[in-house]
C-alpha cells in the first residue's frame, strides 16, 4: 500500500505576476494579518460581531455620519443587491454602454433584480448629464420601465476617472427626475488616490446614493460592501442581502479585511501604488515602436493597440486580456503587487515581440 509519505507533492506551476487584472493579485499581508487577528474564540453571526460594529463606526468616519454599511461576498452581489434596494420590479437603470453590470454579470441585475438596463454610448466610459436627460424618459407610460437608478463606475471600465464635479452634475440631473444614483466603486480607492482626494469627496458629498465599495481588487481576500450614504434611497436592503444569499454567517472575517483596508491609509497606498505601475507601464510601452495607447491613464488601467500575433506570444509569458478583437486592443491592469520588476520586464518582452 502507497504511504501518505510516499506520495509526491503536487507541482505547482511557477507564479507569474501578469496584467490580467487586479483581481487576480495576491492577499496583502496586513490583510491576513487581520484575518488571523480576528480568528480567535466565538463572535455572534449575522454581522451582530464587534468586528462589523467597528467597521461600521470606520464606514462613517469615512463617508459621513449617515451611512451605513452591509458587506456582501462579491461585487455582483454588491451591485444587484444595491439596485435591487433602489428600485421596483418594473423599474430601469440608467447606465453605460460598458458599465460592468451591463457587459460582466451574466446579466444579472437583469435575470435576479428583474430589471432593465438602460445603456448609454460612451466612448470614454463617463456617462453626462445631457445622456441622463436623453435617457431616463418614458416616467408615467404604463407601456415603458421607469427609470429609476442611474449607475455609474468608478474609476469606469475604460480607466478614466469621475471628477467630483462631473459626478455631481450627473447626480444633480438624476435627483431633479426623481432617480437614486448608484455607483460602481469597485476601483473607487484608484480614482480617489489619482484625484488625491479623500473617499467622501467622490461620493457622499457628490451625490451618490449607494456605493458598492470594492476590495477584492485592492488587496482583500473576499468581500465587498455595500455603503448606503443615504438611507431614505433604498428599502428592504437587509432582507435583499440575505435572500440574495450575500449575508455571511462569519462576517467578522469580512470586515475584518474591510477594518484593515479602511481604518488607516492602506486603501490610499495599494491603490497609489497600482496606478503608479500603471503609469510606469504607459511611459514604457509608448517608448515601445508600433504600439498605440488608446485612452488615457487614470487609475491603474492601461489600453493599448498591438498586432494579434505579438499578443498572443507574449500572453505565453504575461496573461492579460483583449478588449476589442477587431481592433486589436488589449487592456494592462495593474495591482498593489505590481513590482517595478514586473513592468520592466513586460515591457522589454514588448519591445522584444514587437521587433520580431
Amino acid at each position: 500500500m502507497t504511504q501518505p509519505s510516499d506520495i509526491a507533492p503536487p507541482t505547482v506551476p511557477p507564479a507569474v505576476r501578469g496584467f490580467a487584472s487586479d483581481n487576480q493579485a495576491s492577499v496583502h499581508p496586513e490583510i491576513l494579518a487581520a484575518l488571523a487577528g480576528v480568528n480567535d474564540g466565538h463572535q455572534p453571526a449575522y454581522g451582530d460581531d464587534v468586528v462589523t460594529g467597528r467597521l461600521r463606526e470606520v464606514v462613517r468616519r469615512r463617508f459621513g455620519d449617515r451611512a451605513e454599511v452591509f458587506p456582501v461576498f462579491n461585487g455582483t452581489g454588491a451591485n444587484v443587491v444595491s439596485l435591487q434596494a433602489m428600485s421596483d420590479r418594473w423599474s430601469a437603470v440608467v447606465c453605460p454602454e460598458s458599465a460592468h453590470i451591463n457587459t460582466d454579470e451574466c446579466g444579472a441585475s437583469e435575470k435576479i433584480a428583474g430589471l432593465k438596463l438602460v445603456t448609454v454610448p460612451t466612448p470614454d466610459g463617463k456617462l453626462t448629464p445631457a445622456q441622463v436627460e436623453e435617457y431616463a424618459t418614458g416616467f408615467g407610460n404604463i407601456q415603458r420601465r421607469q427609470p429609476a437608478v442611474v449607475s455609474i463606475t468608478q474609476s469606469t471600465e475604460l480607466g478614466t476617472v469621475y471628477t467630483p464635479e462631473e459626478t455631481a452634475a450627473v447626480a444633480a440631473a438624476a435627483h431633479e427626475r426623481g432617480l437614486s444614483v448608484h455607483m460602481d466603486g469597485a476601483r473607487i480607492a484608484n480614482a480617489a488616490a489619482s484625484l488625491g482626494l479623500p473617499l467622501r469627496a467622490l461620493t457622499t458629498d457628490a451625490g451618490v446614493d449607494v456605493l458598492s465599495f470594492g476590495g477584492t481588487k485592492n488587496g482583500l481576500l473576499l468581500g465587498e460592501a455595500i455603503v448606503v450614504l443615504n438611507p431614505d434611497a433604498v428599502k428592504g436592503l437587509a432582507y435583499l442581502r440575505k435572500s440574495s444569499m450575500q449575508l455571511a454567517s462569519k462576517m467578522r472575517y469580512v470586515s475584518a479585511q474591510l477594518v484593515a483596508l479602511l481604518d488607516g491609509d492602506l486603501w490610499r497606498r495599494n491603490a497609489s501604488h497600482a496606478n503608479a505601475m500603471a503609469r510606469r507601464l504607459e511611459t514604457a510601452a509608448r517608448a515601445v515602436p508600433g504600439v498605440e495607447i488608446t485612452r488615457p491613464v487614470q487609475a491603474n488601467a492601461v489600453f493599448a493597440i498591438i498586432p494579434k500575433d505579438v499578443a498572443e506570444q507574449l500572453r505565453k509569458r504575461f496573461f492579460f486580456y483583449g478588449w476589442s478583437e477587431s481592433t486589436g486592443e488589449v487592456r494592462w491592469v495593474c495591482s498593489f503587487d505590481t513590482t517595478e520588476d514586473d513592468v520592466d520586464a513586460f515591457a522589454a518582452a514588448l519591445a522584444e515581440e514587437m521587433s520580431a
